[in-house]
């Protein structure tokens, strides 16, 4: 039987800045997944350090993809509440991102998995900025990618809110104290493993 196929869209988060390939949550979530005897291909990952959802949506544009993934994760929009974008250009930008992620699960929106942005203002790279706006822009975000995700039908991975109980921790951390490390991922993976696992694509069909 082939191998399974995993497409990551995201950014910072999903490539794993500051941890090693194997550390990030896409391919810990992999490693999981085979631990229970799903074979699983290695991810094939879109994500970059800093990008917006306009940025990924660009960048997927210039990508030769496969016509389809049997699972796909989006992860995105800590760079645009960094960069004090609108909640409303957020939600529309996401929609369409969203829309993507469901055909390139062939439309199946069964097989797409979204987490939760992570609340940075937690972390002490954030120790002199306004911190309870932060996690009430951050909340905002979620809101609306929440409901989206709703609205499409999609698994939906909250990851905030534990993050945020360890995110000023430094085994919790990368090097740059504002990332998360390889430990804080694990939590994501499992959290994402445990969703696919009891999703429809294991219950009745070919996982």
């Amino acid at each position: 039987m082939e191998a399974f196929s995993y497409l990551a869209l995201g950014d910072s988060y999903t490539i794993g800045e500051g941890v090693a390939l194997a550390d990030n949550f896409p391919y810990q979530t992999v490693q999981l997944l085979r631990q229970e005897g799903v074979r699983v291909a290695a991810p094939e990952i879109i994500a970059v350090t800093g990008w917006t959802t306009d940025e990924l949506a660009s960048a997927i544009k210039q990508r030769a993809l496969l016509p389809s993934y049997d699972m796909v994760t989006l992860l995105i929009g800590v760079n645009n509440q960094y960069r004090g974008r609108s909640v409303q250009e957020y939600a529309t930008e996401f929609e369409g991102l969203l829309q993507q992620a469901i055909d390139f699960a062939g439309g199946k929106p069964s097989h797409v998995f979204v987490l939760s942005i992570p609340d940075w203002g937690v972390t002490p790279f954030a120790a002199e900025r306004d911190t309870a706006q932060i996690a009430l822009a951050i909340d905002a975000y979620n809101a609306a990618n929440a409901r989206i995700c709703g609205d499409k039908h999609v698994h939906y991975v909250n990851i905030t809110e534990a993050q945020r109980v360890d995110g000023n921790k430094d085994v919790y951390l990368a090097t740059d104290k504002l990332h998360p490390s390889a430990l804080e991922y694990a939590k994501w993976a499992d959290q994402l493993a445990k969703s696919i696992k009891t999703a429809y694509i294991f219950n009745h069909e070919k996982f």
